[in-house]
C-alpha cells in the first residue's frame, strides 16, 4: 500500500457540491486507488493526545460532530464504519517495540470530522474497518516521522494508511472564497510542493525552520503533522506525488500527496 496525506478542508466538503476537493475525494477508488483495503488507519489532526492514542472500537464506529455553525444536516449525517479493533492492538504495539509508547487505548471515541469527511467521499459504503491516531500536541515533526517509520510494516498487511489535515491551515485568516491566493499561504504551498517532490524530506521535518511563513501557514501544526506520520510511513525510498490541487477561501490549499515507496 501507498500512503497517503489528504488535507480535509472544512467539514461543508460533506455537503458542498461542485467543490474540486470534494469531486478528487470522490473519484478516489477510480482515479486513485482501486486496490481496496482491509482496513483503513487515519491520523487525524482533530486528534491531539499528551501520548499517541488509537480508538479501539468493538463495532461500528460513531461519527462525532467536532464544529459548530455549520447547516443542520451536517449534523445528520453518519458514517458508521466498523472498528478495527485488532489494528489498534497492531498500532499500539508497533508503537511500543518503536520506544514511542506508552499508547493510550480509547474505547469510547468514534470518529472526528477529519476522518469521517474525506471517508465518506471516499468509500461511502462505510464497509471497511476504520482506526484513528491521534497526533501529539508537544511533539514536534521529527517525531511524527519517527511514529510513521514505526507504522511501515502495516502498508505490507494491506492497511491504508492516511494523513489527514492540512496544507495550509491558519482559521484567522480565512478570506473570501473565489479571492485572489494569500501571498503567504501561496509561498508555504509552493514551498512544500518543491520539497516534497524534490525528496528534501528532511526539510519537510524541519519546516518551521526551513519553509516560508511556516507560522503564519501553520500556527499550531496539528494539522500538518499527520503528513510527517504519513511520509514516514512510506520508507525511506518513497517518492511523493501530488495528486490533487485547490484553493478555496483564499488561503486553504486542498493539496494532497501519494507516498509510493518504489
Amino acid at each position: 500500500m501507498d500512503t497517503f496525506f489528504i488535507s480535509h478542508g472544512s467539514p461543508s466538503l460533506s455537503i458542498d457540491e461542485g467543490v474540486p476537493a470534494r469531486d478528487f475525494l470522490k473519484s478516489w477508488t477510480e482515479k486513485v486507488l482501486r486496490e481496496r483495503p482491509k482496513a483503513i488507519l487515519v491520523i487525524s489532526g482533530h486528534w491531539e493526545a499528551s501520548y499517541p492514542s488509537v480508538n479501539v472500537i468493538n463495532g461500528l464506529n460513531s461519527t462525532i460532530y467536532d464544529f459548530y455553525g455549520f447547516p443542520k444536516a451536517m449534523y445528520k449525517l453518519k458514517y458508521p464504519a466498523p472498528g478495527a479493533p485488532a489494528l489498534a492492538k497492531r498500532v499500539a504495539e508497533l508503537l511500543k517495540g518503536a520506544g514511542l509508547g506508552p499508547v493510550k487505548e480509547d474505547k469510547a471515541r468514534g470518529l472526528d470530522h477529519g476522518a469521517w469527511v474525506p471517508l465518506m467521499l471516499m468509500y461511502p459504503d462505510s464497509d471497511i474497518p476504520v482506526c484513528q491516531l491521534s497526533v501529539l500536541a508537544h511533539r514536534d515533526a521529527a517525531y511524527h516521522y519517527e511514529m510513521g517509520r514505526a507504522l511501515a510494516p502495516l502498508r505490507e498487511e494491506g492497511v491504508l494508511i492516511v494523513g489527514s489535515g492540512s496544507a495550509t491551515h491558519n482559521l484567522m485568516a480565512i478570506g473570501r472564497d473565489g479571492g485572489a491566493i494569500s501571498s503567504w499561504a501561496l509561498g508555504f504551498d509552493t514551498w512544500l510542493k518543491e520539497a516534497l517532490l524534490d525528496g528534501r524530506y528532511e526539510d519537510v521535518k524541519q519546516f518551521e525552520e526551513k519553509a516560508p511563513n511556516a507560522k503564519m501557514a501553520h500556527p499550531h501544526p496539528d494539522h500538518f503533522h499527520p503528513l510527517h506520520v504519513a511520509l514516514g510511513a512510506a520508507g525511506a525510498g518513497a517518492k511523493a506525488e501530488l495528486i490533487h490541487h485547490s484553493w478555496t477561501h483564499q488561503t486553504m490549499s486542498y493539496a494532497s500527496y501519494r507516498f509510493k515507496n518504489t
